[in-house]
């Protein structure tokens, strides 16, 4: 038996992108603030975040979470709002 696939957060793009503006950070700079040396971002991966192509990993989740100083909880519960 398979597990059951989890539900995507349907505003977490809309969320991202908000940070991402709200900090007056371009794309290229947000991606200077988020990546390490162990866990590289590429080119493109802002983007993706922020169109719902697709979802950060729980890593880079975090980091978006410590720059708005929100908990993640707030990034992936489509009832949260940002403050």
């Amino acid at each position: 038996m398979g597990r059951a696939r989890r539900k995507k957060p349907e505003r977490l793009a809309e969320k991202l992108l908000a940070i991402r503006i709200r900090l007056g950070l371009s794309q290229t700079a947000l991606k200077g603030k988020i990546e390490s040396d162990d866990y590289p971002i590429y080119k493109g991966d802002i983007s993706n975040y922020e169109l719902g192509k697709s979802e950060p990993p729980l890593v880079i989740l975090l980091r978006y979470a410590r720059l708005a100083n929100v908990i993640v909880d707030v990034l992936i519960d489509d009832e949260s709002n940002l403050p």
